[in-house]
């Protein structure tokens, strides 16, 4: 893997045409006659059909495949509160991402607003352009008001991909976890490093997929989230334990696993040696996990190991969720995204590290072989096999939980289509690591 350095991020990005994305045309436009029919008088007609049946505005517009990128800048990546305008690199590449891997067209839009309240109607207002919302670097807590209330008021996917993103990959990871090493989901001892989004998200799915509360521990940056703790927002607070400790070194003692939202070098080595038999650590920080790849591998030969870094193993990487959860939302007119499409997704991934992995995924990574075990939990994101794995996982669970507006009745045919929606990079994947 080649070290990302600031000169290369920054002739990346300002080179040829600036930024990251650009609008094109999908209609004819050469005649006069094209220009009608796109412009006025023709455009006419599509919309006076759309104020009939507002339905056909799928029919007439891209509204159907089009996600709006809100943020306001309050989270940006790990670097905190940049504002509006320096966020807006990281919605431009989310854009990329829906494209390349789904084919979902995006506009990104950068909101300057801090009242979760203003942002929240400013969200609403602009809703009848998208197919669907997808929320980014919203600081906690606004980011659960921002998503909750809109979810309430609108019947499209609204998505908070920080939140429920991470959440969906990790889990993925932790099934496939359980099964190698034999545990059960409902004995598992469990400690989160962090209470953000990222953290109380993974929680909330991983209760939901069978972790006991009782099981739980979570820890901030003032200590462990219990009973004495006087400062706990409501968020936090569904996970305040019943343990008397107050440390994160007390936390960790004979836990199962480590889930790490936070920052860097937060474990030491004497830590994850005080954990159980078989130890599952995520260490997901940005960009530095806490605890280095090296020194937890230096420490325990029992360990299943993640983190967020592509030249690690098992990297947690929200692109194996979004381009697809979304892409199924969008196939089958979700009105939202609720648990069961979440878990569904899960999964589908969890599932399809257990496939057998095609060579050219391994010589992209530069690796002679993958194959479902310690060091591969999940699959890679160039893998061309995700759109069909999970799409269609998606928009089953939407269809059976009775959120789809526009069911599919051919899925067969639908995988098919999603195959030739992927982007000739990712379709032929011996070319990915231009990627």
């Amino acid at each position: 893997m080649h070290k990302v350095t600031k000169e290369d991020a920054l002739l990346y990005h300002s080179r040829g045409r600036r930024g990251k994305i650009e609008v094109i045309p999908t209609k004819a436009y050469c005649s006069q006659f094209d220009l009608s029919l796109a412009y006025t008088p023709g455009v006419a007609y599509p919309c006076l059909e759309i104020e009939k049946t507002p339905e056909d505005v799928y029919k007439y517009t891209a509204k159907g495949n089009l996600v709006a990128v809100i943020s306001n800048g309050t989270a940006v990546l790990g670097l905190g509160n940049l504002g509006a305008m320096a966020g807006k690199p990281v919605m431009e590449g989310k854009g990329l991402l829906f494209k390349v891997f789904a084919d979902i067209d995006v506009f990104d839009i950068e909101v300057d607003e801090t009242d979760p309240k203003k942002l929240i109607e400013f969200c609403r207002q602009i809703a009848p352009t998208f197919g669907g919302i997808n929320l980014e670097d919203i600081k906690s807590p606004e980011c659960f008001e921002v998503e909750t209330e809109l979810k309430k008021m609108l019947d499209i996917p609204v998505f908070h991909d920080d939140q429920h993103g991470t959440a969906i990959i990790s889990a993925a990871g932790l099934l496939n976890s359980l099964e190698i090493t034999g545990k059960k989901i409902e004995n598992l001892r469990m400690v989160v490093c962090g209470a953000g989004a990222a953290a109380i998200s993974c929680s909330r799915l991983y209760v939901a997929l069978g972790v006991r509360k009782e099981n739980l521990v979570m820890v901030d940056t003032k200590g462990v989230i219990n009973k004495k703790r006087k400062d706990l927002n409501k968020y936090k607070q569904e996970f305040i334990t019943d343990r008397d400790i107050d440390t994160l070194s007390q936390a960790v003692k004979n836990a199962d696993l480590f889930l790490g939202l936070s920052a860097a070098n937060m474990m030491t080595k004497e830590m994850l040696a005080s954990m159980a038999k078989d130890p599952v650590v995520f260490a997901m920080a940005n960009p530095n996990p806490e605890i280095s790849f090296e020194d937890a591998m230096s420490t325990r030969n029992d360990l299943i190991f993640a983190t967020g870094r592509s030249d690690y193993p098992n990297q947690i990487n929200n692109v194996l969720g979004f381009p697809f959860i979304f892409r199924g939302a969008l196939d089958v007119r979700a009105s939202t995204i609720n648990e069961e499409m979440k878990l569904a997704a899960s999964q589908a991934l969890a599932a399809l590290a257990k496939e057998p992995v095609p060579d050219a995924i391994a010589k992209a990574y530069n690796v002679d072989k993958l194959s479902f075990g310690r060091d591969y939990i999940i699959p890679k994101p160039i893998d061309p096999r995700l759109i069909s794995c999970v799409a269609p996982a998606v928009a089953k669970a939407a269809m059976n939980s009775g959120v789809a507006k526009y069911p599919i009745k051919d899925f067969d045919a639908y995988k098919k289509s999603l195959d030739l929606r992927l982007s000739d990079h990712i379709r032929k994947v011996g070319n990915c690591n231009e990627i």
